[in-house]
């Protein structure tokens, strides 16, 4: 990582597995299991060598915004530091392809919310977090909670039924 840049990547790789389901109207389901390092010989979605249940998923960046540090710094500082692959519905062995892979978890959350995607989150892997910590450490600012105050209200103006006396 450069020190003066303002957003970051990490390429990640990912492995999905096939895992046998008790569902008696599937035989069997798909789970992001983890992070691989990045393959650009094998193709997305080649089963992994020597094991024919985990597939390489394909590669993907994390991207890192210096405004995002708060979100990085509390993902970090949790008892369990997470990154969070994200799938879409496509036209792959699976049925999913990786969409996004992200260390925000309000960015995850928010496609938990669209309804059809797949999410999960995976524990974070020391090279991955000793980056983002470096990333964190440059760009992160405190800010101090701010919180608006409501204008007094004039309680004849309510007697008033909310109107001028003029009108």
């Amino acid at each position: 990582m450069s020190n003066n840049r303002r957003i970051e990547r990490i390429r990640v790789g990912l492995v999905m597995a096939r895992l046998p389901s008790r569902n008696r109207w599937q035989s069997h389901y798909w789970k992001p299991v983890g992070l691989w390092p990045v393959r650009d010989d094998l193709p997305e979605w080649t089963p992994i060598p020597g094991d024919e249940q985990h597939f390489y998923a394909g590669a993907r960046d994390i991207m890192l915004h210096h405004g995002d540090t708060a979100v990085y710094k509390d993902n970090l500082e949790s008892p369990a530091p997470s990154v969070w692959a994200v799938f879409r519905r496509g036209g792959t062995i699976s049925g999913w392809q990786l969409h996004l892979v992200t260390v925000d978890p309000t960015e995850a959350h928010a496609h938990v919310d669209v309804g059809d995607d797949l999410v999960e989150a995976l524990p974070m892997p020391q090279e991955i977090a000793a980056q983002l910590a470096a990333f964190v450490t440059l760009h992160h600012v405190e800010r101090k909670h701010w919180k608006r105050q409501r204008d007094e209200v004039d309680p004849e103006v309510l007697a008033r039924g909310g109107r001028d006396a003029g009108t």
